[in-house]
């Protein structure tokens, strides 16, 4: 199935502008307020488990354009004997658990907002294979700059099934306002100081997302 995706969102012409001017300047004097951090970090990860530090992806970002998403590295690379990598809870080691409680993993992603890829507050960027799974309302979710943290990210994060999140991911772009984005940015710090939400039970973040009509049939 081919997903479309719509030219435009709940944001005013003006508004889309203020936002992106801000996200661009909080991140990069983000990024230089943080750097001594990042450095610490980077050099924790690399002790622990070795290069990369960074973990790379390429994800749908608005109107479903692909780009390069960055996290901090929190997993190994340990495989079974047949050579495949183990489950993700089992690759997550003490340091990633921390990084990832914390929301210290997300760090690297204000370059993605620095670039423009992303923005502080979106719905969250999710796999390519996605794409072809989404019905064309949860389709909706790309019709916005991925985030940082979103509307589903304070309303449950990784706990609300698919459905539930998508849900909240299309009323967030029916419903974007700039005041909108602060209240979700201040929610989003009481949440990863609570660490509410981080996984799904017996999954490192979430189970994978395997379309509607795939997990109709799956589940009969």
């Amino acid at each position: 199935m081919s997903t479309k995706f719509s030219a435009g969102n709940h944001f005013t012409k003006f508004s889309r502008l203020v936002k992106s001017v801000l996200d661009r300047l909080v991140a990069a004097i983000a990024l230089l307020v943080v750097s001594p951090l990042l450095l610490l970090l980077a050099i924790a990860i690399y002790i622990r488990m070795g290069s990369p530090i960074v973990f790379t992806q390429p994800r749908p970002g608005k109107d479903g354009r692909i780009f390069t998403f960055y996290k901090f590295r929190t997993m190994t690379d340990q495989r079974d004997v047949t050579g495949n990598l183990l489950p993700d809870e089992q690759r997550l080691t003490t340091l990633g658990q921390f990084l990832r409680q914390t929301s210290l993993d997300e760090f690297p992603q204000l370059w993605n907002v620095l670039k423009g890829d992303m923005s502080f507050v979106g719905p969250r960027p999710l796999l390519v294979a996605y794409l072809d799974r989404y019905t064309p309302e949860q389709a909706r979710r790309h019709e916005v700059k991925p985030g940082i943290t979103g509307w589903a990210q304070v309303n449950g994060r990784n706990t609300v099934n698919w459905e539930e999140r998508f849900k909240l991911d299309v009323w967030y772009v029916d419903h974007a306002t700039l005041w909108l984005d602060f209240k979700i940015l201040l929610l989003t710090v009481w949440k990863v100081l609570k660490r509410e939400g981080i996984s799904q039970q017996g999954h490192a973040t979430m189970e994978e997302f395997k379309g509607y009509y795939l997990d109709e049939f799956s589940s009969h």
